[in-house]
C-alpha cells in the first residue's frame, strides 16, 4: 500500500508538482501532467473541470480523502491547495494511487 503522505511530500522533493486549481486544469488541458490530485471539498466547478480535461487528456485523477486545508499542510503551505498537478514524480511512486503513467 502506498502512503499518500509520504510518496506526495518525496513528490514535492525530488519531483516537481505544480499547486492550484487553474494551473491544474491547465495542465489537465494540454496533456502536461502525469497526474493531477483534487481535495475532497474543492468547488464542484473545479472539480468538474478537472475530470472532464483530464479525461480528454488521459490523465488519471485521484481525489484526496482530506480537505483543501489538510491538503496544503501536507505539502507545507500555510494555505488550502484544492488541486495539484504531478508533472515529475521524481523518487516517489505517487502514480501507483490512480494507476498513472510512470
Amino acid at each position: 500500500m502506498v502512503d499518500f503522505a509520504f510518496e506526495l511530500r518525496k513528490a514535492q522533493d525530488t519531483g516537481k508538482i505544480v499547486m492550484g486549481a487553474k494551473k491544474s486544469i491547465h495542465y489537465a488541458k494540454v496533456g502536461g501532467a502525469k497526474m493531477i490530485i483534487v481535495a475532497r471539498n474543492a468547488r464542484p466547478d473545479i472539480k468538474e473541470d478537472i475530470y472532464y480535461y483530464a479525461k480528454l487528456s488521459g490523465i488519471p485523477v485521484y481525489e484526496f480523502e482530506g480537505t483543501s486545508v489538510e491538503l496544503g499542510t501536507l505539502l507545507g503551505r500555510p494555505h488550502t491547495v484544492s488541486a495539484l498537478a504531478i508533472i515529475d514524480p521524481g523518487e516517489s511512486k505517487i502514480l501507483a494511487l490512480a494507476g498513472g503513467k510512470e
